[in-house]
């Protein structure tokens, strides 16, 4: 199989400019088509496992922590048909922003900053079926354990992460780790958790046994989205103020590679089989395709302005 070609799949990318969502074909390398979110603005995005629905949560008009409107909503758009086909409603203003699967459940799982929660929704029914509080503001992205039960949220403003208990749904533990941090993700084994200091060019490093920050790992700039190959060997970290993505060797926790990228890196996701790294570039309305073998960008993508979220669509 050759690294431009994966078995299945489109790549999925917020254009939080152009207010749509971007379907990529990985074999073509370019946008297919672009879904009118209806006038909103959504920043994250997410598949079902099936490949078949896109959920969107409508977030608004503003950056976290900032003045603007507050999104109640999440579109929920058939890929097939390329159509909004539904709208989860909140019935109040939530920012609702970065939305994962549960590995185990199948249940959906948002962040709804402005209630300090994780709300719950069944994406068969779409129904709000539950909430986890987060106890901390402007809980902005999760992450979830392989296993299901441990969940864990970049709180941006107060600089924390809470860590959740998935089936309990309740909060155990909040970690202290700058002024304002950014993003998050997990290693492959469970027992890293990786988010980016927005004071100093650093990433903290979370201990899943402990809940604590035990190592820093210096980066070219400073950091914003992660994300772990499923080998276990190495992080990919965009770095927008350098434009720069850094590759980091979990073995011995430095950076190993830095690579140029068009404006603004953003969020990055390592497609299912493993060959490549995707990583939308805001400011240049592109995304860049990194093969994992060597480190190199195959290919730049056009996206739409200002693409942000990525999602793998099988």
């Amino acid at each position: 199989m050759s690294e431009s070609a994966p078995t299945a799949g489109v790549l999925l990318v917020a254009n939080k400019g152009d207010q749509t969502l971007g379907i990529v074909s990985p074999t073509e390398n370019r946008q297919i088509a672009a879904i009118p979110e209806g006038g909103v603005t959504g920043h994250e995005v997410v598949a079902s496992p099936d490949g078949q629905t896109a959920f969107v949560p409508i977030y608004g008009n503003s950056g976290v922590g900032k003045p603007g409107t507050d999104g109640q909503k999440i579109a929920v758009i058939d890929i097939g048909s390329r159509k909004v086909t539904a709208n989860i409603d909140f019935d109040h203003g939530v920012r609702p922003h970065c939305a994962v699967f549960g590995p185990k459940d199948g249940l959906l799982y948002v962040t709804t900053e402005l209630d300090k929660t994780i709300t719950i929704i069944d994406p068969k029914t779409l129904k709000i079926v539950g909430t986890i509080p987060t106890g901390e503001p402007e809980s902005h992205m999760l992450a979830i354990s392989h296993d299901g039960r441990r969940g864990y949220t970049a709180n941006v403003g107060p600089g924390t992460v809470s860590v959740l208990d998935m089936e309990a749904r309740k909060t155990i533990a909040v970690i202290p780790v700058s002024r304002t941090t950014q993003r998050i993700s997990i290693s492959a084994d469970d027992r890293m958790v990786f988010t980016a200091d927005q004071t100093q060019p650093r990433l903290a490093v979370i201990d899943t046994q402990t809940n604590m920050v035990t190592k820093w790992i210096p980066l070219p700039g400073l950091g914003y989205g992660t994300a772990a190959t499923a080998d276990g060997k190495w992080l990919v970290v965009a770095v927008p103020t350098v434009n720069k993505v850094s590759v980091i060797d979990l073995q011995n926790m430095s950076v190993a590679h830095n690579i140029d990228v068009p404006a603004a890196p953003q969020e990055v996701l390592i497609r299912p089989d493993g060959q490549m790294a995707y990583v939308s570039c805001d400011s240049d309305h592109k995304i860049a395709a990194i093969s994992t073998s060597d480190w190199a960008v195959k290919q730049l993508i056009d996206a739409g302005k200002t693409s942000d979220g990525l999602a793998w669509a099988p």
